[in-house]
């Protein structure tokens, strides 16, 4: 790079513009990008770039000429300046096998083996339902067409996501948001790697450079700073500054956002932490799709399919499921009417089922996973589960099991304890 323009050629805003077209692939481009543009051929900016007309996305709007139509004006673009280069030092690969990358240099960036598979493993327990018809279609035609995934939690958004793109052999890179993401952790940023330093790149370019599906989960915890994501969601690049490198996303490559909200914040205070959300970054969404809890029916074939990954003979089963889709279904539907303020999820439902299928005991499963709630809601959950399934019987509230049950089968060793 160049540390000085005062030496600098002189170009129209043609030339300029072709400049950035070769260098960055773009002529719609930021301030900083400007003096890339500059300092990689030597050239000035033109006041007329300087001053341009902003896009939506704040960037600048390169005003040339339409060299296409008029062959006879084409521009004969000034070539980079060529710049003493030292011997390419020794590739060193980091030995990571969970990891493996290759390395060329200090500034090289760290891209992931192009080997390693983002493909999801198919999970024979998942039953499609609800918006997933739609969903595959769209990650099945291979447009970028930007989904907003909201509901409640634990019904099944971001499984049903991962599912999909296994049942299509799509690869999906999940990105978990919290209030301290930043551009570093979607984007890339220097690392110290094996005493060295180097640039890694980070989820938001791997999906690009891949043509993956990027899936960003809880995205309303972020803060402001998701909206480094602006060009992404329009299917257009993203300059990474750190390294003055274009990144253009490869055929296949779309974006699906999980949350528990529509971007408004949580007013009933449910979801702690999620935040009101710009409109300008939900606005670069095309659909907004809502998804509630499955039906009576869907929910009995989705815990049925659990209940065999779990290994639960069907004999053990009884009416065990359908009393707990009932017992769920009758809490959403009060919660609704606001007669309670706690809800049980399907995912909630799933985890009954693996307690008993470790402890055999439908009363004990169903007690330690509504432990969590305030006594009033706990006692009248377990009261109403009691009227379904008159012969569950009543367990006993936490504290007070540990002495009654017996300790036959773990055989203490005094050795272990000295």
């Amino acid at each position: 790079m160049r540390s000085s323009n005062m030496s600098n050629k002189k170009v129209t805003v043609n030339e300029f513009a072709a400049a950035s077209k070769e260098l960055l692939g773009t002529t719609e481009i930021t301030k900083a990008q400007m003096k890339v543009v500059s300092n990689n051929y030597g050239i000035c900016v033109p006041t007329a770039v300087k001053y341009a007309e902003k896009s939506p996305a704040g960037l600048s709007i390169i005003p040339f000429d339409d060299i296409v139509d008029a062959p006879i004006r084409q521009v004969a673009i000034p070539r980079p300046i060529a710049k003493p280069t030292a011997p390419a030092p020794e590739q060193m690969p980091l030995e990571t096998a969970a990891n493996p990358v290759a390395m060329t240099s200090r500034t090289a960036a760290v891209e992931l083996d192009a080997t390693i598979s983002f493909i999801p493993k198919v999970d024979n327990s998942f039953v499609p339902w609800g918006n997933i018809g739609d969903i595959k279609k769209i990650i099945k035609s291979r447009l970028f067409f930007p989904v907003y995934l909201t509901g409640m939690s634990g019904n099944g958004k971001t499984f049903g996501i991962e599912q999909t793109c296994a049942m299509l052999g799509r690869e999906m890179i999940r990105v978990n948001f919290t209030s301290e993401t930043d551009e570093d952790d979607l984007f890339g940023g220097f690392r110290l790697v094996n005493g060295e330093t180097v640039f890694q790149y980070g989820p938001v370019v791997e999906a690009m450079k891949r043509g993956a599906v990027l899936l960003l989960d809880e995205v309303d915890l972020g803060s402001n700073k998701i909206m480094a994501l602006q060009s992404v969601l329009e299917g257009k690049g993203y300059f990474i500054k750190k390294r003055a490198e274009w990144v253009q996303p490869i055929d296949g490559f779309t974006v699906i956002a999980t949350a528990n909200t529509k971007g408004k914040g949580s007013d009933d205070g449910r979801f702690i932490g999620t935040n009101v959300m710009n409109e300008a970054f939900l606005d670069r969404f095309s659909v907004t799709m809502y998804q509630p809890y499955p039906s009576e029916a869907i929910e009995k074939k989705i815990l049925f399919k659990a209940a065999e990954g779990f290994g639960i003979e069907s004999e053990a089963l009884g009416k065990f499921i359908p009393n707990l889709t009932m017992w769920g279904d009758i809490i959403r539907k009060t919660f609704e009417e606001g007669g309670v303020d706690e809800i049980v999820s399907t995912r909630r439902l799933v985890d009954i089922l693996k307690s008993f299928s470790i402890f055999q005991d439908r009363g004990k499963a169903i007690k330690m996973a509504i432990e969590r709630f305030d006594d009033e809601t706990r006692e009248s959950f377990m009261s109403l589960y009691e009227k379904i399934d008159a012969g569950v019987g009543t367990y006993p509230p936490s504290g007070e099991q540990g002495e009654a049950e017996e300790m036959e089968d773990e055989p203490t060793n005094d050795s272990e304890y000295a």
